[in-house]
């Protein structure tokens, strides 16, 4: 089935990215449509797909994940602002009818990304 999900891994603590808020943008003619808010789940994962069917089309998309507010409010002694605060990742769709998977690797310092299965 088509579909679009995504996870968040924590690795300064080991664990999923629980309770991070997130929000996925459709960029057509360069601007960003918003197209919903959401936050992970207590195994770092969202409770449904972001998009799925025919909701989920070709094309460009970005995801933001509010990485700053998730590491401060686990109590990390971050530098303000901190270096990693919203994280936006920019991908592309080419096959819709595919299953599309983004996750994020994260720590307070660097993050990462690929396309997942």
């Amino acid at each position: 089935m088509s579909r679009l999900t995504t996870h968040v891994l924590d690795t300064a603590h080991g664990r999923p990215g629980q309770n991070i808020q997130l929000s996925l943008y459709r960029i057509v003619n360069n601007q960003r449509q918003h197209l919903l808010s959401t936050k992970t789940n207590d195994d770092g994962r969202c409770d449904a797909p972001l998009l799925e069917g025919d909701a989920f089309q070709a094309g460009i998309y970005e995801l933001d994940f509010a990485l700053g507010a998730y590491f401060a409010g686990l109590g990390i002694d971050l530098p303000q602002p901190p270096f990693l605060d919203m994280v936006t990742l920019r991908f592309g769709v080419a096959d819709a009818s595919r299953h599309y998977h983004v996750p994020l690797v994260a720590s307070p310092w660097s993050y990462s990304t690929y396309r997942g299965s």
